[in-house]
Order: structure tokens, then C-alpha cells, then sequence
């Protein structure tokens, strides 16, 4: 299968490791990028950056494992997601670039780390915490989002993350409560919570990033932040470059935390800059 420039995306699915599908959509042509969501996301929110990108690049956008059109199993493993970039990454010939955001840019990190076979890293807002007095999420964050989703209260749970964890406004909340498909897309996706929870692991006490647990993404790699987010952000992004060989960073003006899906034309020139190297 596949997808040459100016051609609409086209859908597939690859066999990970561990025999779960994961799905993506196809498009463009050129060196290979694969577009990595954050939390209560599926490829759906790259949508239009995958269009963008794919003005230069073969873009995989995919639905992370028990998300939108992919599959899942019935024990999660963050060592799973990595294994489902590798399989993207071999089915567009065995190297490819990765672009994450917030905790995907994350999942990129340890993906390399693990030595999956990638060219380039652009990540945007890794959350990591790294400060003493930067706000990280609740300390038992995953006892209380595991419990609301035990009990099937999905919408509690989701309302929990992006109040507690996003620092969202309660009253934001409740307004896209009343936006029945955007509400009802991300309940389907608070199953995912816990997975994303673990990708981030104990990188958000407020303590320095260890390095020993970092040193095998030891590939080129572009820290991207928006200057009108927290700076927590930007310590997290200078963090980092400080532990990785080939690493830099860039704040982009006017951009907040949202930007991958409410910015695209913003962030794609910044991303193709950095991957066509």
C-alpha cells in the first residue's frame, strides 16, 4: 500500500509484535515520519498536520493501541507501544523520523531509547516535571483515574485528567460536555488514561530527568515549545537537551500547549525544517 503526494491519505493496518492491529493512514511521499498523539487523542487530532507534512514526507499517522480503528491487548505494557512504532517503522522500510506531542512526544523518547530504528525526533511539550515548585499531576493520579474507570464512570475520569493533569478550567470542561461528538470521542478514549500514565512514569515529581534511563535516544533531536504555555514546558524542554547528545530546542511565539491540533500551519514548517536536516 501506498500513498504519493497530493493524493488523499490512505487507511492500512500493521501487525504489531504481540499480534495487535494498529491502524493508520498513509500519506504523501518522501523520507517516512510517523505522527505519535498525546493523551484522549487519536490520529483524528493530526489530521491536518499529517496534511501539511505530507507536502514533503511519507506521513504514518496512526491510532495508538486501544484507540480509534487499532486494536488492543488485555495487558498494557509501555514496551507494547514502542514495538507498534517499530512495526510502522518497518512497514515503511525500516526508518523513519518520529513526531510526538505532550506525553507521544514522550512515548517517541522511549521508543528510542529502546533502540527502535529511528532517523530523527521532533517533539512538542514532553510534560515532563522537573522542578521543585513546577505543578506535576496528583501523586496518586493513577489510583484515582483507575478507580473512576473501574466503577465506568469514563466521563469522570476524563474530566479528572484535564482538570488535575491539563490544568483545565472546570467551566471548559462542562462547555465541551455539551459538545456531544467531541465529548463522546473522548470518553471512548478514557480507557487509554492509564497508558499514557505509565509512558510518563515518575518523570513528573519534580526532579531532574535520569539521565541513565535516556542515554539510548541518542539521535538528533528538536525540543519544540509554545511561548504562551507555563514555564514548566521550558524547563522540561532545556532538560532534555541537557541529557541528550544531538538535542536543541526552539520556542515557537504565540503558541499554547493545544497547538498540534489548533496551530498545525504554525508547527509543520518547524518540524519539516528540523527532520529534512
Amino acid at each position: 500500500m501506498s500513498a504519493t503526494r497530493g493524493q488523499a491519505a490512505e487507511t492500512g493496518v500493521c501487525v504489531s509484535a504481540d499480534g495487535t492491529e494498529i491502524a493508520f493512514e498513509q500519506s504523501g511521499s518522501g523520507p517516512a515520519v510517523v505522527l505519535v498523539a498525546s493523551a484522549l487523542a487519536d490520529r483524528s487530532d493530526t489530521t491536518r498536520l499529517a496534511a501539511l507534512l505530507a507536502e514533503h514526507f511519507t506521513v504514518i499517522n496512526y491510532d495508538r493501541r486501544g484507540r480509534g480503528a487499532s486494536g488492543d491487548a488485555d495487558a498494557y505494557a509501555v514496551e507494547r507501544e514502542a514495538e507498534d512504532i517499530a512495526a510502522l517503522i518497518e512497514h515503511v522500510g525500516g526508518s523513519a523520523s518520529l513526531f510526538g506531542s505532550s506525553s507521544g512526544a514522550v512515548l517517541a523518547l522511549r521508543a528510542a531509547a529502546a533502540g527502535v530504528n529511528i532517523d530523527r525526533l521532533a517533539l512538542y511539550e514532553p510534560p515532563f516535571v522537573v522542578a521543585e515548585g513546577d505543578d506535576g499531576p496528583p501523586g496518586d493520579l493513577a489510583r484515582q483515574v483507575t478507580a473512576l474507570l473501574a466503577q465506568g464512570r469514563d466521563g469522570d475520569a476524563v474530566k479528572y485528567f484535564m482538570t488535575r493533569v491539563q490544568g483545565m478550567p472546570g467551566i471548559a470542561v462542562f462547555f465541551m460536555r455539551l459538545m456531544p461528538k467531541v465529548w463522546a470521542n473522548l470518553t471512548r478514549l478514557a480507557r487509554t488514561l492509564p497508558y499514557d500514565i505509565a509512558v510518563m512514569g515518575d518523570t513528573q515529581q519534580g526532579k531532574p530527568l535520569n539521565a541513565e534511563e535516556w542515554k539510548g535516544a541518542s539521535v538528533p533531536t528538536r525540543v519544540l515549545t509554545g511561548g504562551k504555555s507555563p514555564a514548566a514546558f521550558q524547563r522540561a524542554a532545556r532538560a532534555v537537551t541537557e541529557i541528550l547528545p544531538q538535542a536543541d530546542h526552539r520556542t515557537l511565539p504565540g503558541l499554547d500547549h493545544g497547538a498540534v491540533v489548533m496551530a498545525p500551519k504554525k508547527i509543520a514548517p518547524q518540524i519539516t525544517e528540523f527532520l529534512e536536516g
